[in-house]
């Protein structure tokens, strides 16, 4: 069950967002992603709760940012009910997509596992719902994904495999590559591994699920 820190940066200038406390695992039911988030001063921001099923869809996801909380799944396409901070009013919106995403590294881990990429394959297109800081606001994008290389490293505790990925936005044409081994963001574009505790878990043996 990896535990870690990412810090977490603009990817444009690199100005410092905070950092991500986060522990997950596979488990019966697919994949389970929770994080605590600190701003750069070290205050709580947020949480990230993501459960995925055993195809890589959304089953549960929780995010709370300053205050602002958004509960989804996929249900129709995806679905989420948005509700302010207070409380007295919530909105809800269904878009065709196939899954969420935003600043977390656990949506790369989530989309790479939905699309479930082979190496040299043709890209794929994916459409996602995302949840922009500091209110949660809904925006729909599309990326195409390619899995450009898989390799074996050797490490301590036996070969890490590596994926690099080609992620592109198609808005914008713009181009970033992501490197995920197992259920650990290496590197990615305004995301840094600080801490890992220890190795990532391989989505081919259950695991306990992080809160049992």
């Amino acid at each position: 069950m990896p535990r870690g820190r990412y810090s977490l940066h603009d990817p444009h200038d690199h100005t410092p967002l905070g950092e991500e406390h986060f522990h997950c695992a596979p488990g019966p039911t697919g994949w389970r992603y929770v994080a605590q988030l600190t701003s750069p001063s070290g205050d709580h921001s947020g949480s990230v709760d993501l459960t995925l099923d055993e195809l890589g869809r959304p089953l549960r996801l929780e995010l709370n940012a300053a205050s602002w909380r958004v509960r989804g799944a996929a249900l129709d396409g995806v679905t989420w009910v948005r509700t302010d901070p207070s409380g007295e009013h919530a909105t809800e919106g269904n878009v065709a997509a196939h899954a969420f995403t935003g600043t977390s590294p656990a949506f790369l881990i989530a989309t790479a596992r939905l699309l479930r990429l082979t190496p040299g394959a043709p890209a794929t297109r994916v459409r996602l719902v995302t949840f922009t800081a500091p209110v949660l606001a809904p925006r729909t994008l599309d990326q195409s994904w390619a899995l450009l290389d898989r390799s074996a490293h050797p490490t301590d505790t036996g070969p890490l495999t590596v994926d690099e990925y080609q992620v592109t936005a198609l808005d914008t044409g713009e181009q970033h590559p992501v490197h995920i081994a197992g259920d650990v963001v290496l590197a990615a574009p305004g995301i840094e591994l600080e801490d890992l505790e220890s190795p990532p878990s391989s989505f081919s043996a259950p695991l306990p699920d992080p809160d049992a």
